[in-house]
């Protein structure tokens, strides 16, 4: 039997050490459970992308701007190894329909707070000179970033440990304890037990299975993404650049594949290579036809990548919930249980304000953000169970 704690957070990606950080620093006692090593799963497979340029008006894009406000604080503090790039995004209309598209969503996303400025086809080489002619115009958001995201959930957490919290690799929860009325009193894992009255699902695509063993449905599915990493480079790409279709992928809800040009340098100088998408389990084959469609797009994109050597390639599952949008906050179904995942391929960036959130409402007080959007339950109650 451990010592009795203020919190035990599942999940040591991104996310969980977000929240790690935040309760730690609101002065509660923290245990930080993974049965994986730090950023083991989808946080060690991401790009490191913290957008706000893909988000349309609503509660995500909300999350995204005060998380993006978060991310300015944090790496002011973190270790500069966590390459933190305030370096903005750049989407591209290859046609007059697509860039139509792109401006209507752009005057919402103006009218919501983003920073999004129109940039005419004969001004995108002034963003990136290496862009393929051509194109019809684009959009720059000077307020998309990129972090190193293992890096920078290793930093997260080293801060929590400073704070008091206690880091648990390599053990996994197998059972979440309950008291006679039902209320969450710690995890049994497979070294022993932590007492606690707060337990925090921040398990990520395997957010369900966590949900489960506390008698709760929460349908989180895996959804299945490829990067290219190229051999190191000049710094030849200075944003964040993808095609416009890249906004509908990720608001579509289709299970087959679906890919489009993503395409970033990083400061050690590899370029980044995304982005497919699509449900197949948790089936870790490498797809060999998505690697080539990948690189084509990327190619076209940039022409000056035709001729570049990819180095390596992997792949991570995003945690899909059916709606897009997380689940953040208490279950009132199991008094105790929080969530923090189903982000998808935001969590990264929605990562600080996810923590932010669940330590305040861990320790009652009023959230930044309205979380009725994130119920955990709001599946249950629409009678959406898959």
């Amino acid at each position: 039997m451990r010592q009795t704690l203020d919190v035990v957070i599942v999940g040591a990606g991104v996310v969980g050490a977000a929240c790690a950080y935040y309760a730690s620093r609101s002065g509660l006692s923290v245990a930080v459970v993974d049965r994986g090593p730090v950023a083991g799963g989808t946080t060690g497979a991401g790009e490191g992308n913290l957008l706000v340029s893909d988000k349309v008006p609503g509660p995500e894009l909300e999350l995204a701007l005060l998380s993006a406000s978060l991310w300015r604080r944090l790496a002011e503090e973190l270790p500069v190894g966590i390459e933190y790039e305030h370096k903005g995004g750049l989407v591209v209309a290859a046609s007059e329909e697509s860039l139509t598209a792109l401006s209507t969503t752009a005057a919402g996303q103006r009218a919501a707070g983003v920073e999004a400025y129109h940039v005419t086809s004969d001004r995108l080489r002034d963003f990136e000179p290496h862009l393929a002619p051509h194109l019809a115009g684009g959009f720059h958001y000077p307020q998309d970033a990129q972090v190193q995201p293992a890096v920078a959930a290793a930093e997260l957490l080293r801060s929590a440990g400073r704070s008091g919290a206690r880091l648990c690799p390599g053990e996994e929860v197998v059972a979440i304890l309950r008291d006679r009325e039902g209320a969450v009193r710690g995890v049994r894992t497979t070294r022993g037990e932590l007492l606690a009255p707060a337990v925090v699902n921040a398990a990520g695509t395997w957010g369900g299975d966590l949900a489960a063993l506390a008698g709760v449905d929460l349908p989180v599915l895996p959804r299945r993404g490829f990067v290219l990493v190229t051999e190191p480079l000049p710094r030849l790409i200075r944003h964040k650049v993808y095609a416009a279709e890249y906004v509908a992928d990720v608001s579509s809800g289709s299970a087959a594949l679906q890919t489009s040009p993503v395409v970033e340098g990083t400061p050690s100088g590899p370029v980044l290579i995304g982005a497919s998408r699509e449900r197949v389990g948790f089936d870790r084959t490498l797809s060999v036809p998505v690697i080539a469609r990948l690189a084509a797009q990327a190619a076209a994109l940039f022409p000056v990548l035709a001729d570049v050597r990819v180095i390596r390639a992997y792949h991570g599952f995003r945690p899909y919930l059916p709606d897009h949008l997380p689940a953040i906050g208490p279950d009132p179904r199991v008094a105790g249980l929080f969530h923090a995942c189903g982000h998808e391929g935001a969590g990264i960036g929605l990562a600080p304000a996810t923590g932010l959130l669940i330590a305040d409402a861990i320790a009652g007080r009023q959230p930044e953000i309205d979380l009725g959007p994130f119920a955990p339950d709001r599946f249950h109650t629409m009678g959406r169970t898959t």
